[in-house]
């Protein structure tokens, strides 16, 4: 399952937005001269509610999101990803929060992996500790609370989606070999490398600063020689952009690289690492991730390749089966105006009138029955 794991954290961060340093924090409600708390609640769940400012900041969350993913487009393209993840937005708010309850019903725990990312966040942003770590936050009007809350609804997030959903997803040795053979164009490639990195920046360093990133560069990638995973390595270290992905730089060919590194590289089998190289930027670490020689890939070459895209094909549709069923399971209502792109038939609407707090209460805390996935 482990070539996997990147999968099920994509499609968690798509119901949690992160941006950079920091992620989307539940927002606090505005107030007007007089000093009167005013929020609009677009969305009831269970005995939660998702406000105007929710859907503002993760708007905000978003629109950066997609100008850091994917820096160099024009305007234009910017704005046609943010019109079109826009759509899904309230659903996406709507099902975090249906996951994060799901996990509270099932007992789950994070708590321990919550201390070690926010001890990963504090490295990252170079902090000697975690009170200044908690004064960095703060200072970006941040509530430390919150913001500890929002790691901890995420690592919820996938862990549901891990026991719930990927856990229920097979793929028979079958299924690879005829999507092998129906595909084989697919598999004929000239020699490529796909490589992997841990990347420290050099930039505006002084001499003896860079003596200091260069050996953080080493003694990093003796951890990943001493057994630690090196896309974990990357993601919570590396300082490029590919960081978020584990740094996974992509797949390339021969004239595609600096001379340089095609030399080095090319020489080099699936798993195995370069020492630090020093480049015009900074220090890396690159790793094979694979290595395909020319012509048709044989089947083991290419089975994770096939078997990750198999299940990529298996799990959105599993995902929105499996949240469909949390939303028919749960008291969820959304005021007329908005739109919630998933919304089951049948769904209730927010009436501006006085609430009855004791009937929603009863209603939201029904007990739920385990949703099933594709029957199981």
């Amino acid at each position: 399952m482990k070539i996997w794991n990147a999968f099920l954290a994509s499609i968690a961060a798509g119901i949690i937005a992160f941006i950079g340093f920091a992620v989307v924090l539940a927002p606090q409600a505005s107030a007007q001269a007089k000093g009167t708390v005013i929020e609009e609640i677009v969305a009831r769940v269970n005995n939660g509610a998702i406000t105007l400012s929710d859907i503002l900041k993760a708007e905000q969350s978003m629109h950066e999101e997609i100008a850091h993913d994917c820096q160099g487009c024009p305007s234009d393209k910017v704005d046609e990803i943010y019109k079109e993840k826009q759509k899904d937005l309230l659903r996406d708010l709507i099902d975090q929060a249906l996951l994060v309850e799901r996990a509270k019903d099932m007992g789950i725990s994070v708590e321990t992996e919550v201390i070690k990312r926010l001890d990963e966040i504090r490295k990252q942003n170079n902090l000697g500790s975690m009170e200044e770590f908690e004064k960095a936050v703060e200072s970006q009007g941040m509530g430390w609370e919150d913001f500890k809350a929002q790691i901890r609804n995420s690592l919820l997030t996938q862990e549901v989606i891990r026991r719930e959903v990927g856990s229920h997803i097979s793929i028979p040795s079958e299924d690879v070999k005829k999507y092998y053979e129906e595909h084989q164009k697919e598999f004929i490639r000239p020699e490529q490398v796909v490589l992997a990195e841990i990347f420290l920046s050099t930039e505006g360093k002084s001499p003896e600063e860079m003596a200091s990133v260069e050996k953080k560069a080493d003694d990093l990638r003796n951890r990943v020689v001493k057994g630690e995973d090196f896309n974990e390595i990357a993601k919570h270290f590396s300082e490029g952009s590919t960081a978020k992905d584990g740094g996974v730089l992509g797949t390339f060919e021969h004239g595609q690289l600096s001379k340089q590194l095609e030399d080095i590289v090319f020489k080099m089998d699936k798993g195995q690492m370069t020492g630090v190289i020093q480049t015009k930027t900074g220090f890396e670490v690159l790793r094979v991730e694979a290595h395909f020689q020319a012509g048709l890939q044989p089947l083991d070459k290419v089975e994770n390749e096939i078997m990750n895209r198999i299940y990529g094909q298996k799990m959105q549709p599993t995902m929105r089966e499996y949240l469909g069923q949390l939303r028919e399971q749960s008291y969820v209502m959304v005021k007329p105006g908005y739109t919630d792109s998933a919304a089951v038939a049948g769904a209730s609407v927010i009436q501006e009138v006085a609430p009855t707090p004791d009937a929603a209460e009863k209603k939201a805390k029904k007990k739920l029955p385990k949703p099933k996935v594709n029957g199981q």
